[in-house]
């Protein structure tokens, strides 16, 4: 099967990344660009019992949400 992982900073963690590229939009002329938030996209094929325990080991949970999605 195939499957697509998507990481994201959980809400209140503070994403420096994002606050970067966001003001660089904006220097860029993206005035109506208010925030940004960087993820994580890893797409894969793997047996299905295996994807819980794959996106598991490419996270912080501590920091990080996922969510896997089917293809």
């Amino acid at each position: 099967m195939r499957y697509r992982i998507t990481t994201t900073l959980r809400s209140g963690i503070l994403d420096n990344a994002g606050k970067a590229t966001a003001s660089a939009l904006r220097s860029l002329g993206f005035d109506d660009v208010q925030s940004v938030r960087i993820g994580k996209t890893i797409t894969l094929k793997c047996n299905p019992q295996d994807i819980k325990a794959i996106a598991k080991s490419q996270v912080n949970e501590v920091m990080e949400d996922y969510q896997i999605e089917e293809m």
